[in-house]
């Protein structure tokens, strides 16, 4: 039997056999069980005074309940005292390890205001904790990217942006903001100056061997062309002389190309682009796509929306587009059908998708269809007239128009490229469609 209920019953015991020698057994067991009331009353408060404080206070002495709550209490008391040690070490380990991170790391909360930082933060952004602690992070870094990214307005395909570094503007700084914990952010800056310093060498070289070759390669053509058109070139010359100048058109697009990406590499869109009349653009296309076909044949479906136009370089939109349809007219089997579709959405974005039946990507390629002289079919595309740089030409002019590249394929069935183009580059109003068959 607990203690506790044994003690109780002796008093009542006790008050019942008083109250028959007194013949007052209602009063004296009233009695007896008001004074058990206000011994656990009391046994109860001086318990709470210890839970509240145990170092001046003293625990209940009475075995029972009380006694087994003291225990349990020390018990649970001992192991919040090791976890608690542990997630202190634990904690000390994740300082350590975020302030030796060479990226500079803060945590923000649901207001963008600082909560923590490291010390990389200091020596890229001039943050410094806990000096800035609880200011907000738009204060302290001046950055119209920043701000659309903390407002979720802005995100490119790996969620970062690029900045000067406020303290060194020779620094480039790669910036990443990612959920974190519970109403909070992880913001993280990465010094890319020696990659950016990579790529400007890249690009250097790119652009200038590219213009060192054309002039050569232009004398070197218009001797072959000469040889080739000669009436008196021997016979069995004339097909090497053809070999060659074929060859050497070839070159001329690589390097066209490729300064056609220098190009696009160079900077941002112009502040006030010009607007591009998509329909008539896609007319034109169908065009030189028709003369490019030639005998294979292939069946155009077009679909348009004639007032659905966006902001732009007229250029870089028609070389993009049309970097599309011939691959589609190039790899698609003779008598195929190769769709055209411009249409806007109900959120207002504007889409052109170029579809086809043709012999398709397999899946493991398609994430690196846009590298530079990416090839899935080494020999077919060689074959082809390719050059290998179309659908990167298409990936930076779509990223300089805030839009993005998406493709759907399936082997042996075709393929499926989308331009989605955001609402903010978009002009004109929704109309009805213009549907055409060639």
């Amino acid at each position: 039997m607990n203690k506790d209920y044994f003690r109780f019953f002796v008093i009542l015991t006790i008050g019942f056999v008083v109250g028959l020698i007194f013949n007052k057994i209602f009063l004296f067991l009233f009695l007896a069980a008001t004074g058990c009331l206000i011994w656990q009353q009391q046994k109860l408060s001086q318990l709470l005074q210890w839970i509240q404080d145990r170092e001046i206070n003293e625990a209940p002495e009475s075995p029972g309940n009380f006694e087994d709550i003291c225990i349990e209490v020390d018990r649970q008391q001992l192991r919040h005292k090791k976890r608690k040690k542990k997630l202190a070490g634990y904690l000390q380990q994740f300082h350590q390890a975020t302030t030796a991170l060479p990226d500079a790391t803060i945590v923000l909360d649901n207001e963008d205001r600082i909560q923590w930082a490291n010390k990389a933060a200091a020596e890229f952004l001039n943050i410094h904790w806990p000096q800035d602690q609880r200011q907000r992070i738009t204060n302290l870094i001046r950055s119209p990217e920043l701000i659309k990214v903390l407002n979720h307005q802005f995100q490119d395909e790996h969620n970062t942006i690029d900045i000067k570094s406020p303290i060194n503007p020779d620094v480039n700084l790669s910036l990443r903001i990612v959920p974190y914990g519970k109403n909070q952010r992880l913001f993280v800056a990465r010094d890319i100056s020696r990659l950016q310093k990579l790529i400007d060498i890249r690009k250097d070289f790119v652009a200038n061997v590219s213009h060192e070759l054309r002039t050569p390669l232009t004398v070197l053509r218009g001797f072959l062309e000469m040889m080739v058109t000669n009436k008196q070139c021997p016979e069995e010359w004339r097909s090497s002389f053809e070999t060659m100048n074929s060859q050497a058109d070839r070159m001329e697009n690589v390097i066209s190309d490729l300064l056609t990406i220098s190009h696009l590499e160079e900077g941002p869109l112009a502040n006030k682009p010009g607007v591009v009349i998509v329909p008539e653009m896609i007319s034109a296309i169908h065009k030189e796509a028709v003369a490019l076909s030639a005998e294979k044949q292939h069946l155009f479906n077009i679909s348009t929306q004639s007032d659905l136009w966006i902001k732009g370089s007229s250029a870089e939109i028609y070389s993009a587009f049309s970097n599309l349809i011939f691959n589609a007219v190039r790899y698609t089997p003779a008598n195929g059908v190769i769709g055209i579709n411009w249409y806007k959405d109900k959120e207002g974005g504007a889409h052109m998708e170029i579809s086809d039946n043709g012999i398709g990507i397999p899946a493991q390629h398609i994430p690196r269809l846009t590298e530079r002289f990416y090839r899935v079919y080494q020999s077919r595309s060689r074959d082809s007239g390719g050059s290998g740089l179309g659908l990167s030409i298409v990936k930076h002019v779509l990223s300089r128009h805030k839009a993005r590249l998406k493709i759907e394929s399936k082997l042996g069935k075709g393929s499926t490229f989308h331009c989605d183009f955001p609402k903010e580059i978009t002009v004109g109003n929704l109309s009805s469609e213009v549907n055409q068959t060639a």
